[in-house]
């Protein structure tokens, strides 16, 4: 059907015929009713038009030039940009150390760390192959000598840990009791495997040793003490920084009194930071690092090793977000390792808010950093492979990075992205301290019914949960409240626990009594050491379903393969953070309180401390009071201002001498 005049037809625009309105014709009808001067007027201005683009051309081809000759010579500037970068660094970090070497120890470290890595990389790229050529016949003669070389390795290992652990146990008996809970847990989990016969224990022992030397080296040698005691002093002062922006918004009155606003806008600060890093490629290399090290050692395969070392910084539903791809052809041992990976390891944006209690620092960053060896390998002790992987014998697989173009684009996602963690964790506060109270409030109700006075949540779960405290190296006396807090960390969540705990240790600095009638206002310094570690984990009910729904929407397809290995996981994540805890304990080194005598004469007796509380109960059970005399043991008994400590110290304590 052709319709009439000038209008386009069917068959013409199969035919491709051209509008008549961009036709010759066309521009001749418009010249027609135009006019002479309405053309003159349109060939002026084309004229101005054509005059004015040339000059437009030739005022920026100096610009052109110089952008076609940054492309074609982009390599060569990248390396002069790089060069004088890397001199100016150079000259500022020899300034740096000239000036105050100590102050830029730090710095040093930090330089080493990155040139280390740097060489490495650059070696391994241009000397790597010959490298390996050089090393292959030495790789072929410990290849067969490898079977009875690992047995003598083995016994070698096992024998210098029974007399490490008899010379350094015989000191403090206490030890033994974490001791025995490790093993015991060990040996629980094993009890509960999937598949006893198909464990892989070179993953179970290596996973346990490399926790073992991670702790070994954090808690007793003094440069990782005092490096990751350093680590947690930067973050404190790093997270200081959020109160600029939340002062700002809110006001100081509220940032310093109310719980909300000095708490939770650190995990807003927290997550852009993460964000920021994972834009600029830190976090996956570091991850990667980390993975690379747990599989070589353990054997694991890449993607659940790289989920798990993604823990250590990351959340349960953020850390398999590295390993998307991957998760639909996953075996169920790998699915169920990803898992206990979540479970076992905090978020480091909620780190920052549990630090912001009074948490200590130090001890948070060591829990993640051991728990992920020791998740690995209790979650192949728990769920053995017994599936043919598809990743096994991959070398590494590729890390997806962020979709964002430029660094302020990233912080903008990372701060965005955290409302929602906040709201959801000011949800979960309000929610779940009301039904702890209307559960506290009913068990009273049904206690009074027997004549139980008391009868709360925390008293049952100190009850029920105090032998496993105990078993972690808690003092008997400390076990009921460790196992209180225990239990509200695994029914509730450990955001609830942490603030308990946090209480705790703040009445203990203060100085307050042990006792307060027939209630404990604090636990001693071990136990806080040893709770510290074992809170450090989801791993809680309310974590089921945040796991569960993270995952379903990655993998919908696998959502009942994802439920038949959830509970196995949340067990086995739970046991993970009391296995670190019972490590914590057998590794703990009391703090020494110093010369007391030295610190009763500098202090003014006006407020009380721990220190105070240490030394004025030595200096009452060393007093002795016979037929109306006083007198003191000890080191007391040279003292001659002893008498008016004692009774400083009676201003705060009560104590038969007073």
């Amino acid at each position: 059907l052709e319709m009439e005049g000038n209008q386009i037809t069917l068959a013409s625009l199969e035919k491709g015929t051209d509008n008549p309105a961009f036709s010759f014709e066309g521009e001749k009808r418009h010249y027609e009713d135009c006019g002479g001067p309405c053309s003159e007027s349109q060939e002026e201005r084309r004229e101005g038009k054509g005059r004015f683009s040339s000059y437009c051309r030739n005022a920026l081809q100096p610009a052109s030039k110089a952008k076609l000759f940054c492309k074609a010579h982009a390599k060569v500037l990248r390396r002069v940009v790089l060069g004088l970068l890397g001199v100016a660094y150079l000259c500022y970090f020899i300034a740096a150390c000239y000036l105050n070497f100590q102050r830029a120890l730090a710095l040093v470290v930090m330089t080493a760390v990155v040139a280390f890595f740097i060489c490495w990389d650059i070696f391994k790229k241009h000397c790597g192959a010959k490298v390996l050529l050089l090393l292959c016949p030495i790789g072929k003669c410990f290849r067969k000598s490898w079977q009875w070389l690992k047995w003598l390795l083995w016994v070698a290992l096992l024998a210098g840990l029974i007399v490490w652990l008899a010379l350094d146990t015989g000191r403090n008996a206490e030890q033994l009791i974490s001791l025995g809970g490790f093993c015991f847990l060990v040996l629980f989990l094993f009890a509960c495997s999937k598949h006893h016969g198909a464990v892989s224990w070179r993953a179970v022992f290596w996973g346990l040793g490399l926790e073992f030397l991670l702790g070994l080296f954090i808690l007793r040698t003094t440069p990782g003490t005092q490096a990751f005691q350093w680590l947690g002093d930067q973050i404190q002062y790093f997270l200081g920084y959020t109160t600029a922006g939340s002062s700002f918004v809110f006001g100081n009155t509220l940032v310093e009194e109310v719980f909300a606003f000095q708490t939770l806008p650190i995990i807003v600060f927290f997550s852009c930071v993460m964000s920021i890093l994972y834009y600029l490629g830190v976090m996956q290399w570091l991850i990667l690092k980390i993975s690379w090290l747990l599989q070589v050692s353990m054997g694991t395969t890449p993607t659940e090793t790289l989920s798990v070392a993604g823990n250590i910084f990351v959340g349960q539903t953020e850390a398999p977000l590295l390993i998307r791809p991957y998760l639909t052809d996953m075996t169920l041992s790998e699915i169920h390792a990803v898992m206990t990976g979540g479970f076992s390891t905090i978020a480091g944006s909620v780190m920052g808010a549990y630090i912001s209690f009074g948490i200590d620092a130090a001890s948070l960053i060591a829990a993640s950093v051991m728990a992920a060896p020791c998740a690995l390998a209790m979650a192949k002790l728990v769920y053995p492979e017994v599936e043919e992987s598809k990743f096994k014998g991959r070398a590494s697989i590729r890390l997806s990075s962020g979709e964002e173009r430029n660094i302020l684009e990233a912080a903008s996602n990372g701060a965005a992205t955290s409302v929602g963690l906040v709201a959801n964790i000011a949800a979960n506060l309000i929610a779940f301290l009301a039904v702890l109270e209307f559960i506290n409030a009913a068990l009273r109700w049904f206690g009074e019914m027997v004549d139980i006075e008391g009868l709360t949540f925390q008293v049952i779960c100190s009850y029920v949960l105090m032998p496993v405290a105990f078993l972690m190296g808690a003092d008997w006396e400390d076990s009921p409240l460790v196992a209180e807090l225990l239990g509200i960390k695994i029914f509730l969540n450990e955001f609830v626990a942490y603030q308990q705990l946090a209480m705790y240790k703040k009445n203990r600095l203060m100085g307050l009594e042990e006792w307060d009638g027939n209630r404990k206002q604090w636990i001693s310094e071990r136990a806080e050491s040893i709770t510290t570690f074992a809170l450090c984990g989801f791993a809680n009910l309310s974590s089921i379903g945040i796991t569960l729904g993270g995952l379903t929407s990655m993998v919908p397809q696998r959502k009942g393969d994802l439920a038949s290995v959830v509970l196995r996981a949340l067990l086995t994540g739970i046991c993970v953070s009391m296995l670190n805890a019972c490590l914590a304990g057998l590794l703990h080194v009391p703090t020494e309180v110093g010369d007391c005598a030295m610190f009763f004469s500098t202090t003014n007796f006006s407020s009380t401390s721990y220190t105070m509380y240490t030394c004025c109960k030595q200096l009452f059970a060393s007093s002795v009071l016979q037929n109306g005399t006083l007198s003191f043991t000890g080191s007391w008994a040279e003292q001659a201002e002893s008498v008016l400590w004692l009774t400083e110290c009676c201003g705060h304590y009560n104590h038969t001498s007073c």
